[in-house]
């Protein structure tokens, strides 16, 4: 395929498809993740990129937001619109907090403001991986009194609407759901629903649990799921029978 580069000698852990135009930095990008033995392909644009998906299956694409022939975000809204739940790590200069959210909202699994560290990169490419891997392992729904949330279809129908969730607010209700009533920290979400412990990205939580609960308190029943715990983090509440 025009466009792609790929390695066909290497042994790979994981296909990863990634879609950037700056030819520096995805060549820098693609040995890092080669030195983590996973197999990589490259493409330029967009239109490059949705040829290769069409008859390609990989594990994990990253992607630069802004490229030649358009915004990334509209090809990450296509695959979600069509229930497609590959892992997306979108990569941005953007860094406001509107891009950010933007970029969530669009069904990117994580947002990644350039400049970035390659150790940080590593980190959430693992935790991406990991998190797919216990997602394929989830088969079952998790029921309480007028919700389910399917863990296969990856679908929230609370009293009888199916309730609208990023991929990442959708990870995070399930955790809470999993340990109700158990209280966590910012510091334990962090680990446990995006894969890495930096302190510094604490405020990511409390941006995806805001938007969440947002969403939960458009139905009176719904609004107390999540709640906070003053001076200690959130948990999941589950409404009374």
């Amino acid at each position: 395929m025009n466009g792609a580069t790929t390695n066909t000698g290497h042994i790979a852990n994981k296909q990863i498809l990634l879609v950037e135009a700056e030819q520096d930095l995805a060549d820098l990008l693609t040995l890092n993740l080669k030195s983590m033995n996973h197999h990589v392909i490259h493409c330029t644009t967009l239109q490059r990129a949705q040829q290769y998906l069409s008859n390609n299956q990989v594990d994990l694409i990253l992607m630069d937001r802004i490229l030649p022939d358009g915004d990334a975000i509209s090809l990450c809204q296509q695959f979600r619109d069509a229930g497609n739940q590959l892992p997306c790590l979108m990569l941005s200069a953007k860094d406001s907090e509107a891009d950010i959210v933007l970029g969530l909202e669009s069904g990117a699994d994580d947002y990644l403001v350039k400049p970035f560290s390659l150790l940080e990169l590593k980190a959430r490419v693992k935790a991406l991986i990991r998190r797919s891997k216990l997602a394929e392992k989830q088969d079952h729904a998790i029921k309480f009194e007028g919700i389910s949330i399917d863990c296969n279809t990856r679908e929230v129908i609370a009293f009888n609407e199916v309730l609208e969730l990023t991929a990442r607010e959708f990870d995070l209700l399930l955790y809470l759901a999993q340990h109700p009533k158990q209280v966590f920290s910012r510091m334990q979400l962090l680990e446990a629903v995006w894969g890495y412990s930096y302190s510094g990205y604490e405020h990511t939580v409390n941006s995806h649990v805001n938007r969440l609960r947002s969403k939960l308190a458009r139905n009176v029943r719904t609004s107390k799921l999540v709640r906070t715990v003053w001076g200690v983090g959130y948990k999941f509440t589950p409404p009374a029978a």
